[in-house]
C-alpha cells in the first residue's frame, strides 16, 4: 500500500477515532452481544444480530483505521515552505470571478476530506488545479455547470 498523505489534525482525529472504538465502542458491543446471548435462542433473536453487525462494522472501521494511519506520511503545513504556493496542506482562499463569492479551503488528503469543513481532498478538480498556483493565478476548474474561473486570493500554511 502506498502512504497516504494526512495533516497533522487529520491524523490525529484519526488517532481520536481508533482509540473511541477500541475503548468504548468495541466494548460496548460486546456487552450488547453478550446480553443478547443470555436471552436465550440466537436464531430469533434480533438484537443479538443487530450487535453482531454493529461488531462487523466497528472491526472493519477499526482495521481501516490501522491500516491508514500505519500508512500515513503525516505532512504539518505550519512548516511548509512553499514560496506561496498551494501545497498540499495549505489553506487557500479563493473568489469566483464571475460572482465574486470568495471560500476559503484546506487541501486535505482523501480519508480527511470534508466540504462542510471547508476541507477538500488534493483529487478533487479544485484542488488539482490550486495546486502550484500562488496569490494572484487565475485558475479554471471543470465543474458540472461548465467552466469556472477563480483567482487565488491568499496561500496560508496554518
Amino acid at each position: 500500500m502506498s502512504a497516504i498523505p494526512l495533516t497533522v489534525d487529520g491524523a490525529e482525529r484519526l488517532r481520536h477515532e481508533l482509540h473511541r472504538l477500541k475503548t468504548v465502542e468495541r466494548p460496548s458491543v460486546i456487552s450488547a452481544i453478550a446480553e443478547a446471548r443470555a436471552q436465550g435462542d440466537l436464531s430469533e433473536n434480533a438484537e443479538y444480530d443487530a450487535a453482531r453487525e454493529r461488531q462487523g462494522f466497528i472491526e472493519a472501521r477499526i482495521a481501516e483505521l490501522e491500516a491508514t494511519l500505519s500508512n500515513a506520511h503525516v505532512i504539518n503545513p505550519g512548516e511548509l515552505d512553499a514560496d506561496g504556493r498551494a501545497v498540499f496542506g495549505a489553506t487557500v482562499e479563493i473568489e469566483d470571478l464571475d460572482s465574486g463569492d470568495r471560500v476559503v479551503y484546506q487541501i486535505v488528503g482523501d480519508v480527511e476530506a470534508d466540504i462542510r469543513a471547508n476541507k477538500i481532498s488534493v483529487s478533487s478538480p479544485v484542488a488539482r488545479a490550486l495546486i502550484g498556483k500562488s496569490e494572484g493565478d487565475v485558475v479554471e476548474v471543470q465543474a458540472p455547470s461548465g467552466v469556472r474561473e477563480y483567482e487565488v486570493i491568499s496561500v496560508r500554511y496554518l
